[in-house]
């Protein structure tokens, strides 16, 4: 059985800044696009970025152990090695990036995450699981 992509409709601000950020800062691939909207491939992962001009959401944060996470927020999990590479890339061109944050440790479902911001104000996380087959796991 082939493996499910994940696709994800967006509204945004500013289509270059977007596809910009997506593609030189996090390393995506551009699809197809028009002047009016743009799919980025996030790891397998389609994102399509609609134009649309100002918009707001209003975060809601959320405690989880130590830390404070937006409610609203996507990501992607992503394998130890390639995660590590992207988060020490992203800290090399100076981007607020947050602390890389261990959760659930020595439990079910322990990962590493880290979140950064992109220019339309999404927060995107970034996982790694200790063990991929806890990804869904309950204990």
């Amino acid at each position: 059985m082939k493996k499910a992509e994940f696709h994800l409709a967006l509204p945004c601000e500013n289509l270059e800044k977007t596809k910009d950020f997506y593609t030189f800062r996090l390393g995506a691939k551009l699809g197809r696009y028009t002047d009016q909207w743009a799919d980025i491939n996030l790891y397998g992962n389609q994102i399509t970025f609609t134009k649309s001009g100002d918009f707001s959401f209003d975060f809601k944060n959320y405690r989880l152990g130590e830390q404070i996470l937006p409610s609203f927020h996507f990501g992607v999990i992503l394998d130890i090695e390639i995660w590590g590479k992207l988060y020490s890339n992203l800290l090399v061109m100076d981007l607020e990036v947050t602390t890389e944050v261990t959760f659930f440790e020595n439990k079910i479902g322990e990962h590493l995450s880290f979140f950064i911001k992109d220019p339309n104000g999404y927060m995107v996380e970034f996982k790694s699981f200790k063990d991929d087959r806890e990804i869904f796991k309950a204990e």
